[in-house]
């Protein structure tokens, strides 16, 4: 070897090891390593699309007879099963109802100031969820920021999503502030309470682009803090897109359709009884999931494509929050076989990454196959890390109840692995005698 190629070599060789410890410098090795990501996710995206994977269930004679009942004419009663696997109430409770607040008119035009904007984005990523609720509890002069939150209710910084409830958790163990959560809410639900000066985080499903480059639905939390009759629209603080930003009543509604109408809205503890004026008979949380249900009935036979895909889906949301499961598994089963005729473009395939429900349905009524399939089609679906660890604890409770107790175990573990201290898996692997 010459002099020449010897130097070259020795230059490469250098070069490569001063690269390596460039690439392992903090501020360099997390867009170097998120550049990475990007680009195997997108291989792995253009191999194996997500929108493909398609859940079939296999068990859905079980809840036969409900179908046909929802089939012959949908009603407000919660529908009970024919079966004797259903689990919970025979008959569902008659609620306490509030009354309904006065029908006053309200303001055409309201922005509540106050409220101090967050994007999601920085050095931790989906920050959605902690971005809102710091937003949504800066208006009552909470001190705090998304990073405050972000630790406490995604204790995995890679969690693909936090739950309502659990910014609702947050909010009474950590603020000092109150916080109440429901479903079925509408526009006036939301013009009602801005007006009477409380801004409302919502749950929306929206297209953005991911980290693969293309656009896909997905869920996103916002917080609302004003409207303009005039216009039409909603004013909102939007962690992804920016503060301020107008959001088309009709848009809305279609995006919170996604998500059952999900809204959180906090407060300091001395207003809790003005807030539960305002909710009205929905202050109840039976005669609320009894009222979300019903809307659903209603837009179910009104809608089509992606949108009755979601009223199936949240009629059946708000009958396993009734336990009713065999009602609500029938209602499930509808959704998904509207699913495949969704065009692939337009696919909630992310769905399970949100919403449970179906999970406690199809294990509410023994449909142990189904569970199991269900949440193996979410995992397999998953590009990266399969950080979902709600999607593991059922799929543990399937192979408990399937004789699998090993692989239950591995499930349970994997899933406090994703959220470290997450209690149903912690109870099991107790049950188990297994150590986590």
């Amino acid at each position: 070897m010459n002099l020449r190629k010897r130097k070259l070599l020795i230059f490469i060789l250098l070069s490569g090891i001063l690269l390596a410890g460039l690439y392992f410098v903090p501020p360099v090795h997390e867009r170097a390593a998120r550049r990475l990501e990007e680009l195997s996710l997108r291989i792995a995206y253009q191999l194996n699309p997500p929108a493909k994977a398609i859940f079939v269930p296999t068990q859905q004679q079980l809840a036969a007879p409900q179908v046909r009942r929802i089939q012959a004419g949908i009603t407000d009663e919660p529908l009970q099963a024919d079966i004797k696997l259903t689990t919970g109430p025979s008959q569902t409770p008659e609620p306490s109802l509030t009354p309904t607040p006065a029908a006053t008119p309200l303001p055409e035009r309201v922005e509540l100031e106050g409220v101090i904007y967050e994007d999601q984005h920085g050095s931790r990523r989906n920050y959605c969820a902690p971005a809102n609720l710091s937003m949504a509890l800066s208006y009552w002069g909470w001190k705090g920021d998304k990073y405050l939150v972000g630790p406490v209710v995604k204790p995995d910084n890679e969690d693909k999503n936090v739950m309502p409830y659990e910014l609702e958790d947050y909010v009474h163990n950590d603020t000092g502030l109150g916080a109440v959560l429901r479903v079925g809410g509408d526009l006036n639900v939301l013009r009602r309470f801005i007006a009477a000066g409380y801004p409302v985080l919502v749950e929306n499903g929206v297209y953005f682009h991911d980290l693969t480059g293309v656009v896909s639905w997905m869920g996103h939390y916002r917080v609302v803090n004003g409207y303009d009759d005039a216009a039409g629209t909603f004013i909102t603080q939007d962690s992804f897109i920016g503060a301020d930003h107008p959001v088309p009543y009709n848009e809305m509604l279609s995006a919170w359709r996604a998500f059952n109408y999900t809204y959180l809205v906090t407060y300091p503890p001395e207003k809790e009884a003005e807030v539960m004026q305002l909710l009205g008979p929905d202050a109840d949380e039976t005669a609320n999931q009894q009222n979300a249900a019903l809307i659903a009935s209603n837009e179910i036979y009104g809608l089509s494509g992606i949108e009755q895909y979601f009223a199936w889906f949240n009629r059946g949301s708000s009958l396993a929050a009734l336990q009713d499961y065999g009602g609500a598994a029938a209602a499930f089963d509808e959704s998904f076989k509207i699913y495949p005729t969704i065009p692939e473009a337009e696919r909630p395939w992310r769905m399970l990454w949100y919403q449970t429900g179906p999970y406690f349905a199809y294990y509410g009524i023994e449909r142990y196959y189904d569970l199991l399939y269900l949440a193996d089609s979410t995992l397999a679906a998953m590009q990266g890390d399969k950080n979902l660890e709600e999607s593991y604890y059922w799929r543990g409770m399937a192979r408990v109840s399937l004789g699998e107790t090993q692989a239950a175990i591995e499930d349970f573990q994997t899933s406090l692995k994703y959220h470290p201290g997450f209690e149903p898996a912690l109870y099991q692997l107790e049950l188990l005698g297994a150590n986590n």
